[in-house]
């Protein structure tokens, strides 16, 4: 597993990591035994990074991932979110009312101070009156976490928080159905020093091309009550295009995918062959799913050529598919 320094935190970590989404059960029913063998199965694979949020499961991510610490290596570095609950949300994101919610994040993992805080989709007209990133550089200077950053939706929203000297890192919706950031972020982001999460590589699993237009998910996955946008912003699921719509565009793509590599392959490396990029938050669900996903790190990159390609299917054929602000 290759490693790149992520940001302004200085912190060395896996080029792949785990976003652990899943581990809360909002990709259907999980059972905690499975999501602590995925995690050791992601730490033997070499994978250091892992990524969650106090509103995953209500907390059972953070949970289990807390108890399975103890047990991890040293060079495993945790990164969590806030800033989704509801309480939260209708308060301004005041000093008083982040500080309590960043101390039920420290009781979750088990941990005194986390290697990364991100304020998790707070509303852009939070982020343009600035406030919020003075109360992150206040709990930073008390110890509660070593770095912040932010997790958005939009491009407009990632440049608001690359503005603020204190704002280490970025994550973004990033993939072969999101590729406007390539072009419209990542240089601005490299001269801040603004590290790159890349969340969503897979589009909601739809570019592992494991899906046929009549899967179904289950009722609690975020992939049916969600695929039209009705409990959160639509970008979040299959990155804003219609399942089935979404499907069929990776005919597109398909074509370019080496002999010997799936399309989840393709769609992993081909992030990784923007430097900017400083890990890719892959979820997995079951172990050989981590070892899977590891394997882009040691492929070789793609051809400019490639590339190039690629962004010319997306702005013709995919771009106008996605029903959000990007």
């Amino acid at each position: 597993m290759n490693s790149r320094t992520l940001g302004k935190t200085g912190i060395s970590v896996s080029e792949i990591g785990l976003g652990c989404w899943q581990f809360g059960g909002d990709f259907g029913p999980t059972d905690d035994a499975v999501s602590t063998a995925t995690m050791q199965a992601a730490v033997d694979a070499g994978v250091t990074f892992f990524d969650t949020a106090d509103v995953y499961g209500g907390g059972r991510s953070e949970q289990v991932i807390g108890r399975f610490l103890p047990s991890a290596p040293g060079i495993l570095h945790v990164a969590t979110k806030l800033g989704r609950n509801g309480d939260i949300f209708a308060s301004g994101f005041t000093y008083d009312d982040v500080k309590p919610h960043l101390m039920r994040n420290l009781a979750n993992l088990g941990v005194s101070s986390i290697d990364l805080v991100q304020l998790h989709c707070i509303p852009t007209e939070v982020l343009r009156e600035g406030a919020v990133f003075d109360v992150m550089d206040r709990l930073k200077t008390e110890g509660l976490c070593r770095n912040w950053g932010a997790s958005v939706e939009t491009i407009e929203e990632a440049h608001l928080c690359i503005a603020h000297p204190g704002c280490a890192t970025l994550q973004i919706i990033f993939n072969l159905f999101r590729q406007d950031a390539a072009w419209e972020l990542f240089d601005a982001a490299q001269a801040a020093n603004v590290g790159i999460i890349v969340r969503l590589p897979l589009a909601s699993g739809i570019l592992s091309g494991k899906f046929g237009p009549d899967h179904t998910f289950a009722e609690t996955d975020h992939r049916n009550y969600n695929a039209d946008g009705a409990a959160f912003s639509v970008g979040e699921t299959f990155s804003g295009i219609e399942m089935s719509k979404a499907i069929a565009a990776l005919d597109h793509i398909r074509a370019f995918v080496p002999g010997g590599w799936s399309m989840a392959d393709f769609a992993l490396r081909w992030i990784l062959d923007h430097p900017a990029v400083s890990t890719v938050i892959a979820g997995a669900s079951r172990a050989e799913q981590v070892v899977a996903n590891a394997r882009a790190s040691q492929l070789p990159p793609l051809s400019p050529d490639t590339h190039d390609a690629l962004r010319d299917v997306y702005e013709v054929n995919i771009r106008p598919l996605v029903r959000c602000a990007i």
